[in-house]
């Protein structure tokens, strides 16, 4: 998500609000995309994968929280950066599994006006470089609606955004219904200048209608975005230029649904609430 990459130590309190703030509010204009817009290609990535190194399945009892071995809940109403509504919560009405195989995170308008969501990230507790890194998500929809499925370096804040770098796996904004953006942030070429691209539905099909598998194929100097196992996009460190690529360390995982915000406008009278997103797994393969 190139615009709301804010926040992510869970053990850091205000000093990661503010480096969150920071980094989201320069991430939050739309990228610039290298490889422009792509149905799809011929390609089929399905067996690119090796070994299985870690997964979340989610299961377990409907209304039970994510687990927190894997899981950390970054909360606050503060615009992260990008002029956002929701307050995000660790309420298990904003984030908990179905007693089906999924964690749903649920953006909510509450009975006084204000939204609610959940934003869950992996730092410090799953951290990896490398690989087939992959989730199968049906996203919500609607205008001023904003799910994203993204990586950060795990030395952020330390390292301050952007050169801790950026990978956003899956974003979508809800006025464009049938179309992902996949982008990379870093040292002089962040928010309105992420390098990425975007990848429309086949059919033209809204992407919140069912789910779909987003996914990178990342190795040293190199990343590869696809959307059901398809490629659409692949980024080199010939692609950044003289500026640095800070994509061969670690990076810790993210998943959000954000309310309104620069980039994908603000809810108005169509948006309807709650809003879901559905995620059956989270997996990461050696490659």
């Amino acid at each position: 998500m190139s615009r709301r990459k804010n926040a992510r130590r869970a053990t850091v309190a205000s000093t990661a609000v503010a480096a969150s703030v920071a980094l989201a509010a320069a991430v939050l204009t739309a990228p610039h995309w290298t490889g422009g817009t792509t149905a799809g290609t011929d390609a089929d990535l399905s067996a690119a994968p090796g070994d299985l190194v870690w997964s979340d399945e989610f299961d377990g009892a409907a209304g039970s929280a994510p687990n927190p071995a894997h899981w950390n809940h970054e909360t606050g109403d503060h615009g992260w950066g990008n002029n956002e509504l929701q307050n995000y919560t660790d309420n298990r009405a904003n984030s908990a599994l179905d007693g089906n195989g999924n964690l749903v995170i649920t953006a909510r308008q509450e009975t006084n006006g204000t939204y609610t969501s959940a934003r869950l990230t992996t730092q410090n507790k799953i951290e990896h470089a490398y690989g087939h890194i992959e989730a199968r998500i049906k996203i919500p929809r609607g205008q001023g609606i904003w799910p994203a499925f993204w990586m950060l370096g795990s030395d952020f804040p330390d390292t301050p955004w952007p050169h801790s770098g950026e990978i956003d796996i899956m974003e979508n904004v809800g006025h464009e219904p049938h179309m992902v953006h996949g982008t990379v942030h870093g040292p002089g070429y962040s928010g309105a200048n992420g390098i990425g691209a975007s990848y429309t539905h086949p059919q033209g099909w809204s992407f919140a209608d069912t789910f779909h598998t987003f996914a990178i194929d990342w190795s040293p100097g190199s990343i590869t975005w696809s959307v059901d196992g398809h490629p659409y996009n692949t980024i080199t460190t010939n692609d950044v230029g003289t500026n640095p690529w800070v994509y061969d360390q670690p990076f810790f995982m993210i998943l959000n649904v954000a309310v309104g915000g620069q980039w994908p406008g603000y809810p108005d009278h169509t948006t309807q609430f709650p809003q879901q997103m559905t995620i059956d797994y989270v997996r990461v393969y050696e490659n």
